[in-house]
């Protein structure tokens, strides 16, 4: 019922249209374990058409390293931004919610309350 109730609240969206015209040919996922760092392969994972990265991990002063490009960024609620100047305009944020905590912080942000 939680769940249904939230869902109301949301209004209705779809990916936006740069999203949903891209045939999404390369794709790539980076995570946030710091594995990258020294690698220098920032210019190779900008060159994919879909940037997906994994929770709050930071891009700027590691470009070399991890590119600049981030189509879509995934995290849990804890880790988004907390400010709306981290959110690149041209990215997706995608919460990923499984607690139910995680479905308070939702509606708190849906209907700019305090948690």
């Amino acid at each position: 019922d939680k769940l249904k109730d939230l869902l109301e609240l949301l209004p209705e969206h779809d990916l936006p249209e740069d999203l949903k015209s891209k045939h999404c040919k390369r794709c790539v996922v980076v995570g946030s374990g710091g594995i990258l760092h020294g690698s220098e392969l920032g210019h190779l994972l900008d060159q994919f058409d879909i940037v997906i990265r994994l929770n709050d991990a930071p891009v700027q002063g590691y470009t070399d390293h991890v590119g600049n490009k981030t189509t879509i960024r995934m995290t849990y609620p804890e880790g988004a931004p907390l400010s709306e100047l981290e959110y690149p305009p041209a990215s997706l944020f995608v919460a990923v919610l499984f607690k139910s905590v995680d479905f308070n912080w939702l509606q708190a942000m849906v209907k700019n309350e305090t948690l």
